[in-house]
């Protein structure tokens, strides 16, 4: 009998595909929530992982520079720009990582920018893990060209083997004109922030915004970039015509080499500034001070020789004596500067006169004092007032700057011959109140607000009706006993003869887009009215004859072919005594319809005897000789042989349009010499007293016995009696003021 065989055979039950199921599901489950959880770590949390992820990777992060907006002159030439600048990074790890990158790289970079190659291997030796490292800075792409085509790809001479040196780019300012206007334009730090000037007033709208390049490197140096491209600053259009700048810096210049170093060592006054401003819409076409600097090296120490020494608080240091005008820089004084006396006197240069120093302006205030009297009712114009040569007030004498005298004087007679007598008679007829009003409304103790850095704050340098004694009074109406600045003080004239409009002064006229497109006009912008119509022309009928009068203090300013009028002014500076003057004169053109408004101060001339105004009106006469030519006025006034020559001369040396001179009719001039010989008879018939003194033939000026004091033809005593300086007691002696002329 057959046994039955039995086989190994398994089947899977029930149970155990019941078993089978349930791992597969729950494998399926674990696939499933990690996959949710991917999503969620991405959608959550993905940041802060890639971090983590490309923290592991080369990082590389640049920021790229905005270049600064340009300024420009009113006739487009370009003051200030930037120019794009290149340095020259070593990534020593970048070009260690093959031996064969080494030589050929320093090969070149020896070759294209005059390295020493033994000091780029010490460094690759002591810094092979570095990736930053400035090899040269501020290099033109000039300079750099050949080397990027060596390190670009596609480029002819392209080197694969030169590695790891990239160019940073940044920009440099430059200012192509050097000196020109630098009071005005200002300069930039090295960090590109403006200073002074400008530069600094509009540094928000010259600055753009940086830019950054994001880069993730591998093992590779296969590169992933991400660019935020950086925005370029606006550019600003100035009222600044860069031809009357020449012009004025010209005269400025001319000035310091006549009288440098003259009565004392050093130049020919501790500051000279020069204002031109458009009467009927208060834009700067010209502004200038002396010393200049050059605005490509501003820490040059050349300008400062000559100027007045300041200590390390900013105070200019005194002379020996009280009739010491300051104590004065030289080559040697330089060696000895501290660091902050340095940067002081650095200060004092770049800082611009016109705006930020503050003085008594003299009687070039004497307008202002008529105009007062004529707007509140005070007086009508037809008043005469008799000069004695002093009048007392308060209890102090205060004396004319003719000491003698100059017998009776009607108001337009003493803005001609600048009486400080009849001013002080016309303050007393206005009265305080009515007089620190219109002050203010002239805007003397305000900011104008024109739109540069650095002006002078002059509130509280003036008074106010609750604390102007009678004696403040006398000394206001000539323009002695408060402060101002340039600025202020042609800003308020501009309305004295525009009608009565006080325009807010202005230097920027356009803001522009750096592809061009106008991005706001700055327009005229009247403040107020200071007074009428009536009353300008009135001011400008005086002050006509302040240089076409016979009598006139201002007849040295008059530009060869041109009438123009204006006033002169010469301040006491303090302490009373001190013999130290600034000299000025404010003046317009043409004379019957004035357009054109300058202003020149001469802060303590380098002279024997400086309380002459001519030291600012020749200033004046030579500036207009060459700038109303080339602003296109006609001529009003017919030349003189001397006169012809000169324009003859400047002819040669400009370039600008002749302008036609107005011929005069034969009855013209048959009246001319008419009028001419009957003053003559006149000054013939009232000889004055100093005309019997002796003249000193050097000088040409009278000789009063008396002082000792040279006197001019029209009775100005120089180097005469000052202002009481108001210690102590009063006294009615010869305590006096003023050669106000």
């Amino acid at each position: 009998m057959k046994r039955k065989k039995t086989g190994n055979n398994q089947k899977f039950t029930i149970g155990m595909k019941k078993k089978l199921v349930v791992l597969f599901v729950l494998v399926l489950l674990a696939f499933v929530g990690l996959g949710v959880r991917l999503i969620l770590i991405t959608k959550n949390n993905g940041e802060e992982y890639e971090k983590q992820v490309l923290s592991q990777q080369q990082y590389d992060s640049t920021t790229l520079p905005f270049r600064r907006g340009e300024i420009l002159d009113a006739n487009g030439t370009i003051l200030a720009y930037s120019e794009k600048v290149y340095n020259v990074i070593l990534d020593a790890k970048l070009l260690l990582r093959d031996e064969k990158y080494l030589e050929p790289t320093i090969k070149a970079l020896v070759k294209e920018f005059k390295l020493d190659s033994g000091e780029i291997r010490d460094y690759l030796r002591d810094h092979p893990t570095s990736q930053y490292y400035v090899l040269a800075k501020k290099l033109s792409y000039d300079e750099i060209k050949t080397f990027q085509d060596m390190i670009t790809p596609g480029m002819e001479g392209y080197d694969p083997d030169i590695q790891g040196v990239w160019f940073e780019s940044s920009y440099i300012r430059k200012y192509p004109n050097g000196s020109l206007a630098c009071d005005i334009i200002g300069f930039t730090s090295s960090d590109n922030t403006g200073m002074y000037g400008l530069e600094e007033y509009y540094n928000n709208t010259l600055s753009g915004t940086t830019g950054r390049e994001y880069g993730y490197l591998d093992e590779d140096s296969n590169l992933e970039r991400t660019t935020i491209p950086a925005t370029d600053g606006d550019s600003i259009v100035t009222t600044i015509d860069g031809n009357l700048q020449n012009i004025v810096e010209k005269y400025l210049k001319e000035f310091n080499e006549t009288y440098a170093n003259n009565f004392r060592q050093g130049n020919a006054a501790n500051n000279v500034g020069c204002i031109m401003m458009n009467v009927n819409t208060g834009e700067i076409l010209a502004m200038a001070g002396y010393p200049a600097f050059d605005l490509n090296n501003p820490r040059d120490t050349a300008p400062l020789i000559g100027m007045p020494a300041v200590d390390e608080k900013g105070n200019k240091v005194k002379g020996e004596s009280v009739l010491d005008s300051g104590v004065y820089i030289t080559e040697e004084m330089l060696e000895s500067f501290t660091d902050e006396e340095l940067y002081q006197n650095y200060n004092s240069l770049w800082k611009n006169f016109c705006i930020s120093d503050t003085y008594e302006p003299g009687s070039v205030a004497k307008p202002f004092t008529v105009a007062t009297g004529l707007e509140c009712g005070a007086i009508t114009g037809d008043e005469v007032y008799n000069c004695t040569g002093k009048l007392e007030v308060g209890g102090w004498e205060i004396r004319c700057h003719n000491r003698y005298g100059d017998g009776y004087v009607s108001v337009e007679r003493g803005i001609e011959i600048s009486c400080n007598v009849a001013m002080m008679y016309i303050a007393q007829a206005i009265g305080v109140s009515k007089f620190t009003k219109f002050q203010k409304d002239f805007g003397f103790g305000l900011k104008t607000n024109v739109d540069l850095a650095g002006e002078a704050r002059t509130e509280g340098l003036t008074y106010s009706a609750a604390n102007m004694t009678s004696t403040d009074l006398a000394t206001n109406s000539f323009g002695q006993g408060f402060n101002v600045d340039m600025i202020e003080m042609i800003t308020s004239f501009c309305s004295l003869i525009n009608g009565g409009y006080y325009y807010e002064p202005h230097v920027v006229k356009r803001i522009v887009s750096s592809s061009g497109a106008t991005i706001k006009n700055i327009e005229p912008r009247i403040l107020r009215q200071t007074v009428s119509q009536s009353t300008s022309d009135k001011i400008i009928q005086y002050c006509n004859q302040v240089v076409a009068g016979a009598e006139g203090t201002g007849k040295t300013a008059r530009p060869a072919g041109y009438m123009i009028g204006g006033k002169t002014g010469t301040a006491q500076t303090l302490p009373r005594g001190n013999q130290q003057y600034v000299v000025s004169f404010m003046g317009y053109a043409p004379a019957d319809d004035p357009e054109i408004a300058i202003y020149v101060v001469v802060d303590r001339p380098n002279t024997r005897y400086q309380d002459d105004a001519k030291f600012a009106t020749r200033i004046v006469r030579a500036v207009l000789t060459e700038a109303l030519p080339y602003l296109n006025y006609p001529m009003t006034v017919e030349l003189s042989e001397k006169e012809q020559a000169e324009l003859a001369e400047l002819r040669e040396k400009m370039v600008t349009p002749e302008t036609p001179v107005v011929e005069t009719t034969e009855e013209e001039n048959v009246e001319e010499t008419e009028e001419t010989t009957e003053t003559e008879e006149v000054k013939e018939e009232s000889s004055s007293i100093w005309e019997t003194f002796d003249v000193d033939p050097a000088t040409g000026y009278y000789i009063d016995p008396n002082t000792g004091n040279p006197i001019d033809s029209n009775g100005y005593e120089l180097g005469g009696d000052t202002l009481p300086d108001f210690t102590g007691e009063p006294v009615t002696e010869e305590s006096s003021e003023g050669n106000s002329n």
